[in-house]
C-alpha cells in the first residue's frame, strides 16, 4: 500500500541579481509550495523594483484590455513555454499599444464625426417639410409656436394627452422632431406637458424657410464618407488584430510571469543583497531540482535541505507538511473526491486506489447497461483526447472510461442494451452454454414472473452488503495501519476504529455465516472473543491513555466513564450495523436500474415498437434521461457511501494538500 509523497523543506538564499530567474524556474517546475511569506515593508532601495512591478502592471493591464477588446482568446496560451518579459519586449509592447491607441482615436473621432453629421441630416430632413417663414408664424397674436426634438416612442402618448390644447405637427419620418401650435394663454400648460415628454425646444432663426436641397445633399454626401471612414478604420483594426494576434499573445503570457513574479519577491524575507525563500517539494525532485539551480545563478546560491521532523514548527504541530500524491493518469483522476472530502495526513496510506476500484465497481454494478455503459465510455475517451470541454472537467475522462467499462461488463450481464433485453440474448445463451445450462440473460433483473427472480434479488443485494463488508473492513485496517504509521498506539487498537473493533466486527460477521450457512453452533470461546473486542472498542479511554502516557487514566472519573463506555456500546453496535446494511442501497439502485429499462421499454412498445417513429423517440429521450439523471443520481450514491462508509473509518483528522506555486493566466 502506497503512501503519501516523501517531502522535504528547501531554504534558498538567492542573491538579488538571480531572484527573478529563481522565480521563473519554480513558477515553470510547478513543484515548489512556498513555506513562509513574510511581508516586509519597503526600504528607500526597493523604489526600482517596485517601478518595475508598476510599469509591467500598468502594461499587462493594457494588453489584457486590448485582447478583450479585439476578442482573443487566451485558451491557446501555453504559460509554461512563456518567459518573463525583456526589455525589446517591453519596447515591442510599447509600440503595439501606440499604434492600437491610435487606431482607437482615430476611429472614436470618426464615430463621433459620423454621429454628429448623421444628427444634422437628421435634423435637416425634418425641418425640410417647413416652408413657410417661421418668423411670419411666430409674430401671429393669437398663437404660440415651439419647434424641438422629443423621443419618438413618446410622439402618440404626446398627442393623445395634448388632446384639443394643442396641436402637434411631425416635421420628419421618424416623428422625432415637431412643431406644437397653441394659444398664447396655454401655452404655460404646454411646457409643462412637454417637460414629462422630454421636449427640448430648438432654437431657429427667424428667416429660416426649411433646408435648401442642395445643403441637404451635401450633409448625406459628407454622412456617406464619415460611415465609409469608419468601415474602413474597422478594417483596419480586424487586420491589425490578424497581424498582431501571436505577439499580443505572446506578450501577455510573458507579463503573466513577471507581475507574478514580482508580486512573490515582494512578499520574501530579504536583505539589501539577498533573499530568503523556504518552501516544500517532494522527495523525488530535490536532487535535479538543486541542480538546475546551481545551473541558473552559475553557484550563486546556497541550498539547504531539511526533512519534516527536522522542521521545529512542523514537529510542534503548528505547521503540517502538504501531502502529494504520486499517481499514474488513471488513478490521479480520482484524486479530487480525496481532496474534496479532506487531505489525509501526511506520511498515511494513500486511500486514492481503493476509492477508484470501489467508485467504478460499485457505479458499474448499479448502472448496468452495455449501450448506456458504452456513451460513458465514448464520452470518457472524448473528454481524454480533448475534443469535449467543459469548465475542466475533461481531466475526469478516465473516471468516465472506467465506469464506462464495468456498466458495459454488467450490462452484458443483465443482458440490457439501451433498454433492450432481446439483442444480447446470442451471447448470453453462448456464455451460459458454454456451463450446461444455456438461458438468457445471464443475470435477470428485469421485473418477471420467474419464481427465481425473488432469489436473484435477494443475491443481488447480498453482493451489495458483501461489497459494503470489504469496504468497511479495508477501511479499518487502514485507520489501523495509519496509526501504526503515526504511533498512535492506543487509536490503533483500542476503539471502534482500531484492531479491537474489527476483531469485534469479522467475528461477528464469521459467526453469523457459521451459525446460518454452516449450521454451526454458537460455543463459549465465540461469546468471549465478540465480548472482550466489544469491552475493548467500547471502553478504550483508559487502554488509549495508558499508551499514551498520559494521566490520570480516567480522565472525567468511573461513572463518566462507564456512561461514556455504555453509549459506545450502543455506538459500535449500531453503527457496524447501519454501515453494512447502507451498502443495500447499491442493490436497490441496480434493480431500480433494471426497473427504468423495463419501464422505457414498455413506453416505447405503447408508441408502436423501436421501429416507429413515436417508439424510436421514446427509447432515445429515455435513454438520455437514464444516462443523464439516474447517471448523476448513481455517482452521488457513490460518493456518499464512500465518504460516510469507507472514510469514517480512518479519516478523524485531515491533512493539507499540496499546492506547489505555478504561474497562471489570471
Amino acid at each position: 500500500m502506497a503512501k503519501t509523497a516523501p517531502m522535504r523543506l528547501l531554504e534558498l538564499m538567492v542573491l538579488k541579481e538571480d531572484i527573478s530567474s529563481v522565480i521563473e524556474f519554480i513558477g515553470k517546475k510547478e513543484s515548489f509550495q512556498f513555506y513562509t511569506k513574510k511581508k516586509i515593508e519597503k526600504k528607500e532601495d526597493d523604489q526600482e523594483a517596485q517601478f518595475t512591478l508598476d510599469v509591467d502592471r500598468h502594461l499587462y493591464d493594457e494588453i489584457k484590455n486590448i485582447a478583450i477588446d479585439l476578442n482573443i482568446s487566451s485558451d491557446s496560451i501555453d504559460i509554461t513555454s512563456a518567459r518573463s518579459p525583456s526589455e525589446d519586449d517591453r519596447t515591442k509592447l510599447t509600440q503595439i499599444l501606440a499604434a492600437y491607441n491610435d487606431l482607437e482615436n482615430n476611429l472614436e473621432n470618426a464615430r463621433e464625426a459620423a454621429e454628429k453629421v448623421s444628427s444634422a441630416v437628421k435634423e435637416a430632413n425634418a425641418f425640410s417639410n417647413l416652408k413657410v417663414s417661421y418668423s411670419e408664424l411666430d409674430h401671429l397674436s393669437f398663437l404660440s409656436l415651439k419647434i424641438g426634438r422629443i423621443p419618438a416612442e413618446n410622439y402618440d402618448q404626446l398627442k393623445e394627452n395634448l388632446e384639443d390644447d394643442a396641436v402637434l405637427v411631425p416635421l420628419g419620418d421618424d416623428k422625432s422632431h415637431v412643431l406644437l401650435a397653441s394659444s398664447k394663454k396655454g401655452r404655460f400648460a404646454l411646457e409643462s406637458i412637454l417637460k414629462e415628454y422630454g421636449f427640448v425646444e430648438l432654437e431657429i432663426p427667424k428667416d429660416f424657410m426649411g433646408v435648401p436641397e442642395d445643403v441637404l445633399d451635401g450633409l448625406k454626401r459628407e454622412e456617406r464618407q464619415s460611415l465609409d471612414l469608419i468601415k474602413e478604420l474597422e478594417h483596419q483594426k480586424k487586420n491589425f488584430k490578424e497581424t498582431n494576434e501571436n505577439e499580443i499573445l505572446r506578450l501577455l503570457a510573458s507579463l503573466t510571469i513577471a507581475v507574478q513574479i514580482e508580486d512573490i519577491k515582494n512578499n520574501l524575507q530579504s536583505t539589501e543583497l539577498v533573499y530568503r525563500i523556504t518552501g516544500w517539494i517532494p522527495k523525488s525532485e530535490t536532487d535535479s531540482y538543486m541542480k538546475e539551480l546551481d545551473e541558473i545563478t552559475e553557484g550563486r546560491i546556497a541550498i539547504r535541505e531539511f526533512e519534516p521532523y527536522e522542521v521545529p514548527a512542523v514537529m510542534s504541530g503548528k505547521e503540517q507538511v502538504p501531502v502529494k500524491m504520486n499517481h499514474g493518469k488513471v488513478i490521479k483522476s480520482f484524486e479530487r473526491m480525496i481532496f474534496s472530502y479532506g487531505a489525509p495526513l501526511y506520511g498515511t496510506i494513500d486511500p486514492t486506489p481503493f476509492v477508484a476500484i470501489f467508485f467504478t465497481i460499485l457505479f458499474g454494478f448499479m448502472f448496468g447497461d452495455l449501450g448506456q455503459g458504452l456513451v460513458f465510455l465514448l464520452v470518457g475517451f472524448l473528454m481524454a483526447a480533448k475534443i469535449i470541454k467543459f469548465g475542466g472537467w475533461e481531466k475526469f475522462g478516465p473516471v468516465f472510461i472506467a465506469i464506462g467499462i464495468t456498466s458495459s461488463i454488467m450490462g452484458l450481464l443483465t443482458g440490457e442494451f439501451f433498454s433492450n433485453e432481446t439483442l444480447l440474448e446470442p451471447f448470453s445463451y453462448w456464455i451460459t452454454g458454454l456451463f450446461g445450462n444455456a438461458h438468457a440473460p445471464i443475470l435477470k433483473l428485469m421485473p418477471s414472473q420467474d419464481p427465481n427472480s425473488i432469489k436473484v434479488m435477494f443475491a443481488v443485494f447480498g453482493v451489495a452488503v458483501g461489497i459494503g463488508f470489504i469496504i468497511n473492513s479495508i477501511g479499518l485496517l487502514l485507520n489501523f495501519i495509519n496509526n501504526l504509521i503515526l504511533k498512535r498506539w492506543g487509536e490503533a487498537f483500542f476503539g471502534k476504529n482500531g484492531m479491537a473493533g474489527f476483531v469485534f466486527y469479522w467475528y461477528v460477521v464469521a459467526t453469523v455465516i457459521r451459525v446460518v450457512v454452516f449450521k454451526h453452533q454458537i460455543a463459549i470461546y465465540d461469546w468471549v472473543i465478540i465480548g472482550l473486542s466489544l469491552f475493548l472498542a467500547s471502553f478504550a479511554e483508559p487502554f488509549e491513555r495508558a499508551l499514551a502516557h498520559e494521566k490520570p487514566l480516567l480522565k472525567d472519573g468511573v461513572l463518566a466513564y462507564l456512561i461514556g463506555g455504555v453509549v459506545e456500546v450502543i455506538e459500535v453496535l449500531s453503527g457496524y450495523l447501519s454501515n453494512t446494511v447502507s451498502f443495500i442501497r447499491v442493490g436497490a439502485f441496480a434493480l431500480s436500474h433494471a426497473v427504468l429499462d423495463y419501464m422505457i421499454m414498455i413506453l416505447t412498445n405503447l408508441c408502436g415498437g423501436p421501429a416507429s417513429v413515436g417508439g424510436i423517440f421514446v427509447l432515445i429521450f429515455g435513454n438520455v434521461i437514464v444516462v443523464v439523471l439516474e447517471g448523476m443520481i448513481v455517482a452521488i450514491q457513490v460518493i456518499r457511501l464512500q465518504y460516510y462508509e469507507f472514510f469514517s473509518k480512518f479519516f478523524h483528522e485531515t491533512g493539507k494538500e499540496f499546492k506547489p506555486f505555478k504561474f497562471e493566466l489570471k
